[in-house]
């Protein structure tokens, strides 16, 4: 499994990449506004530059027509752009279009198997099924993963499964478990996966008995 950070902050990327572990990074309009982005295209260039891997960069248009021209500008940017385009019929459209035209893209906000076969069908590199945001509702984001997994490898479909929304470690766990391709988590979540009480107990303890050791001596 691929781990993608979901951010817009450049120092949280630089510290996921020293970590050795990062294979891209989703962001969105969210996040830049969050992150206090006035300039999306140089922003969008500066992540790229941080990491080899896909770094999706968010469509804001609604229509075909403006998603076309909005996704060709995009991709323009660094060679390592991913278009997101959300699950509309006009973004369906789109899919088809870009695929045709070489731009990779992430058809983002999925919360069923159906509208995760569709972006597959219209030629999507990446679907971002939100587990996160099903849990909220009360449903199981987990089986959308599963049913998306079973769909795509019965029909060999080659877009990937990208898990999105994550909310903590037992999400990357089980999304994993599931077959999804990419698990893209805030970096809070990336931290957290490092860590277990008996690391640092058994860490605590080896330095500990190094200390006696040499205190002796």
């Amino acid at each position: 499994m691929q781990f993608f950070l979901d951010t817009a902050l450049l120092a949280e990327v630089e510290e996921a990449a020293a970590l050795g572990v990062l294979d891209g990074v989703t962001t969105n309009p969210s996040l830049m506004a969050k992150a206090g982005v006035q300039d999306f295209d140089a922003h969008y260039r500066a992540i790229a530059a941080l990491t080899a891997g896909p770094v999706s960069a968010e469509v804001v248009s609604t229509s075909y027509t403006d998603m076309i021209a909005e996704a060709r500008h995009l991709a323009r940017l660094a060679p390592n752009i991913v278009v997101k385009i959300p699950f509309t019929p006009e973004g369906v459209k789109a899919l088809r279009t870009l695929q045709g035209e070489g731009i990779r893209t992430n058809c983002t906000l999925i919360f069923s198997p159906l509208q995760a076969l569709i972006a597959a069908k219209a030629g999507a590199t990446y679907v971002s099924p939100f587990i996160g945001r099903l849990d909220d509702i009360g449903h199981e984001g987990m089986n959308v993963i599963r049913q998306i997994r079973q769909i795509f490898d019965r029909y060999g479909f080659e877009t990937k499964v990208l898990a999105a929304s994550i909310r903590h470690p037992l999400h990357v766990l089980q999304a994993a478990l599931e077959g999804a391709d990419i698990a893209t988590m805030p970096f809070s979540v990336m931290r957290q996966l490092f860590n277990h009480p008996l690391t640092d107990k058994g860490l605590a303890q080896f330095l500990a008995d190094y200390e006696k050791l040499h205190a002796s001596s």
